[in-house]
């Protein structure tokens, strides 16, 4: 089958979008890995289908499902939801500069900070993180020895990993961590270098994934176990391989960053 798309991302963090009616009913993990395959796919770092709110939905726009590029489910990706909210914009679905999307993690408020064509900036709604007791330091048994990191959920699970530098093998030790039994249904992994009070250098490790440029729900789990742990301050810009984040911790968190549609077409599925 063909199956339409809309390629977009987030701080190089991309995406491939479809109506969740034009993908296939069946066999969406096989389908995730094979459109979103770098080599004989389209290419992406996950693939989102979306579906749009019935008329008699007054809380959210659409909703989305998030498949990584191994066919994994997720709960949500900040990066992704923005790049939803674009296709939203983009195809006229939603007017005005408010956008609601129900996710795995619950739905989420993004607002319309700034348009040029098809490059949007974005304010996103976090909500708070969560830390069980005990997680905030803690040391996790790694084949190089322990290692103190926090643990925490901000919609979808979260490690924070804080170093000095980012010279010695992270890809290695973020595929370690990934898959760490404590962590069962596996994480999403960050590597944190304090540059200020206000600034944070961070490395990701996506679960399902792999390295990634940047990551919407890594960056809000880097500042948040930053702030907690009292090595930053709202508000945090998180300097990325991709370029910056800006986080704040009011209410809520509020993640800023941009989505820009680039590609669009159909993959011979």
């Amino acid at each position: 089958m063909r199956i339409p798309f809309t390629k977009a991302h987030g701080a190089r963090n991309d995406f491939l979008l479809t109506w969740a009616g034009d993908g296939p009913g069946e066999n969406l993990p096989e389908a995730a890995r094979a459109i979103c395959d770098r080599h004989t796919g389209i290419g992406a770092d996950g693939w989102v289908l979306v579906e749009p709110a019935p008329q008699c939905e007054p809380a959210f726009h659409a909703s989305i499902r998030l498949f990584n590029a191994d066919g994994s489910e997720a709960e949500i990706s900040g990066n992704g939801t923005r790049c939803a909210a674009a296709f939203l914009l983009d195809s006229g679905m939603v007017e005005g500069g408010e956008v609601r999307i129900a996710t795995g993690a619950g739905v989420k408020h993004l607002r319309l900070i700034e348009r040029r064509g098809l490059a949007f900036s974005f304010e996103m709604r976090m909500g708070l993180p969560k830390v069980e007791d005990g997680q905030l330091r803690f040391p996790l048994p790694l084949a190089s020895g322990p290692r103190e990191v926090t643990a925490l959920n901000v919609g979808n699970p979260q490690c924070a990993v804080f170093v000095d530098s980012f010279q010695f093998d992270w890809r290695a030790l973020g595929a370690e961590i990934e898959s760490h039994p404590f962590f069962p249904n596996r994480t999403n992994v960050s590597f944190v270098r304090p540059v200020d009070e206000h600034t944070l250098e961070v490395r990701f490790y996506e679960r399902g994934v792999g390295e990634t440029m940047s990551s919407g729900t890594g960056s809000t789990g880097a500042a948040a176990a930053a702030i907690l742990r009292g090595v930053a301050s709202s508000p945090v810009r998180i300097l990325t391989p991709a370029g910056p984040i800006d986080i704040r911790w009011d209410d809520e968190i509020y993640l800023t960053g941009p989505a820009e549609i680039v590609a669009g077409g159909e993959f011979y599925f």
